[in-house]
């Protein structure tokens, strides 16, 4: 038995046993990809390694990575009000930090606004910034515009000019639709009022982005390795330590119990249901994984196209098991 192999045989079975019908996994180390395979089909043929999928909230620490990136730079400050950026934001309280770590308390009323600044600016207040702890898409729309105030470029282009750059070969990561993307099912899921089409036109920065599978290795294994080109060590740290301990979570999510939010990352440091927490990563709507073992110089990506896959019984937990325990194979 190879070191992945429980991984690989955990991702044939969700196929085999039809709760997925495809899948993309990977993984790396700090030396780079060590396993890169392909499964199932979709939109009428076999998947390809090369293929992208739709990231949904996996989006959100590669938002972070950019922001952060501006930060260490001395270009962005943590502490600085979003409403230097925006002058018609009413909230004086809500600053970086509070948007990367989900407790700006702004109500989001829909993920498919007509204008995502608009919705941004005109929305509610739920709680005083940095009180309680609620999960946020919209917190990035503000983070995005920070990004664009103090690089004078769209988040489009500053994913593609300090990330995909990093990419052996050059990095896909994108927003745009025509990199042929693998059709997602169940999005009904998210509501009768959600256009994914619109979502993707509006280039979401809480959820747009697609990628491969090999984009994010590479870039698990540079954070890995502590490729400044990438992020400081030191930033990194930051990015990865909790910030939210001890807030109360507005809308707990079983899916999410036992952690708290560092700088954008998902940090399970007491989830009941992993037997290695050493961990940083992000997951999203439509089951992608990607998350980083830095005790163990290991990371995974699983790239998947159904939405809230646990309802058909996708247990992501096992997969994380299979994965930390083969390393040991």
């Amino acid at each position: 038995m190879t070191t992945h192999d429980i991984a690989l045989d955990w991702v044939r079975r969700e196929i085999k046993e039809g709760r997925l019908p495809c899948a993309v996994f990977g993984a790396a180390t700090s030396d780079g990809i060590q396993v890169l395979e392909a499964f199932g089909e979709h939109d009428g043929r076999e998947t390809r390694t090369e293929d992208h999928f739709a990231l949904f909230s996996v989006t959100k620490p590669l938002m972070g990575l950019a922001a952060l990136r501006q930060v260490e730079r001395g270009l962005l400050s943590l502490r600085r009000p979003l409403r230097d950026v925006l002058p018609n934001f009413a909230r004086p309280d809500v600053t970086l930090w509070h948007l990367l770590t989900h407790t700006s308390g702004i109500a989001e009323q829909t993920l498919t606004p007509d204008d995502l600044l608009e919705h941004l600016v005109t929305a509610p207040s739920m709680f005083e910034a940095g009180t309680l702890s609620q999960y946020s898409n919209l917190a990035f729309a503000g983070i995005a515009e920070m990004v664009r105030d103090v690089t004078g470029r769209d988040v489009a282009d500053v994913i593609d000019s300090d990330l995909n750059t990093l990419v052996p070969g050059g990095g896909r990561i994108t927003f745009d639709p025509a990199c042929d993307a693998a059709e997602v099912h169940g999005l009904e899921l998210l509501g009768p009022g959600f256009d994914f089409d619109k979502f993707v036109r509006l280039r979401h920065p809480a959820g747009a982005l697609f990628s491969r599978a090999e984009d994010l290795l590479a870039l698990g294994g540079a954070l890995l390795r502590g490729d400044r080109r990438l992020i400081h060590p030191t930033t990194l740290a930051a990015m990865t330590t909790p910030q939210t301990t001890g807030l109360v979570k507005l809308q707990p999510d079983p899916v999410n119990a036992g952690q708290d939010w560092g700088l954008t990352w998902n940090l399970r440091h007491s989830a009941p249901g992993l037997l290695d927490r050493r961990l940083y990563g992000h997951g999203g709507a439509s089951g992608c994984q990607w998350w980083m073992y830095p005790e163990q110089d290991a990371c995974f990506v699983l790239l998947i196209n159904v939405m809230a896959p646990s309802l058909y019984g996708v247990d992501v937990d096992g997969l994380h098991n299979a994965f930390t325990t083969g390393l040991d194979a």
